[in-house]
């Protein structure tokens, strides 16, 4: 695996190393020891896999407070995604910026999401399926986000939104969550 550090520091994208031959290729997508040399959580509680039918739905943005802040490695095995992550972490000198990466069925990179940062992501093409793995345990009284168009952000979408969860849609604004 090649692990290149992004923009927001702790964040990471990781590009598999396939072996190709006449049947296709295999590929490490985690090794504890890798993510341990390179400073990173390297535990898994839960894996997830989502699926969305049409391009332009858009999950996020989403997050969960101490103590049960978690680091999320998100991987799109189908399809394509643009995932984004926001620094939350106030002591953070890249605190509230954000940066995007394209996950595909064919690029073969995954994300590795800090503890204390907001994660979303919206398909690019149709039946689009990732699969993401947390270092905690949902936990729902932990459980927050913020809206995927919240101004304090200044996240461009690449498409209309096509479908969203009515959750995804009643996150308050940052601005009315740092005020309050």
């Amino acid at each position: 695996m090649l692990f290149t550090e992004t923009a927001l520091s702790g964040a990471y994208v990781i590009d598999a190393e396939p072996r190709r031959d006449f049947r296709g290729f295999f590929a490490r997508t985690f090794c504890q020891m890798e993510f341990e040399a390179h400073g990173l959580k390297p535990l898994i509680a839960q894996a997830y896999v989502g699926f969305s039918p049409c391009k332009g739905t858009l999950r996020g943005l989403h997050f969960q407070y101490p103590p049960a802040a978690e680091t999320k490695i998100v991987r799109c095995t189908r399809g394509a995604i643009l995932d984004i992550i926001i620094d939350l972490r106030p002591e953070s000198p890249t605190y509230l910026q954000h940066i995007a990466v394209e996950l595909t069925e064919d690029n073969l990179r995954a994300l590795y999401v800090p503890e204390r940062f907001a994660h979303g992501y919206q398909t690019l093409e149709d039946d689009t399926e990732i699969l993401y793995s947390t270092s905690e345990f949902y936990a729902p009284e932990s459980a927050r986000g913020y809206r995927y168009d919240d101004s304090a952000f200044g996240i461009v979408w690449p498409l209309p939104v096509t479908s969203i969860s009515a959750a995804d849609l009643s996150w308050p604004e940052f601005r009315d969550v740092v005020t309050a």
